[in-house]
């Protein structure tokens, strides 16, 4: 499994997308669809139709690195929740549910103490 820090942003872009692409194909999906830069840090997450295989885009230091998976049987599960129209913001939890083949919608998560919880109080 891969080790992702809580603080790197996780973008899942909206759309299938074909993944003949590479590494100037995604790195022009995420500069002119996402409107982010690949370098600025973050890791782009990308699907493509059939859901089966995955392809994860992030700036290594000194390039652009690809990760990709291929499922030999069944498919990905995009998270439940509503995009910007371009994006999903998926925590590095979810992402490792979403490769490990888990039901998204059958995890309850309890209530934890976070910062923005206590400045709404």
């Amino acid at each position: 499994m891969l080790a992702i820090s809580p603080s790197v942003p996780i973008y899942l872009h909206a759309e299938a997308v074909d993944m003949r692409k590479s590494f100037d194909g995604l790195f022009g999906i995420i500069k002119n669809e996402l409107e982010r830069d690949v370098r600025n840090g973050g890791l782009f997450m990308f699907l493509n139709h059939r859901r089966n295989r995955v392809k994860l885009l992030y700036w290594d230091t000194d390039g652009i690195a690809i990760w990709m998976k291929r499922l030999e049987r069944g498919c990905f599960q995009r998270p439940l929740r509503n995009a910007d129209g371009k994006h999903v913001m998926v925590t590095p939890a979810e992402l490792q549910w979403i490769l490990s083949g888990i039901e998204l919608e059958s995890i309850r998560k309890r209530k934890r103490y976070t910062v923005t919880n206590c400045l709404a109080s």
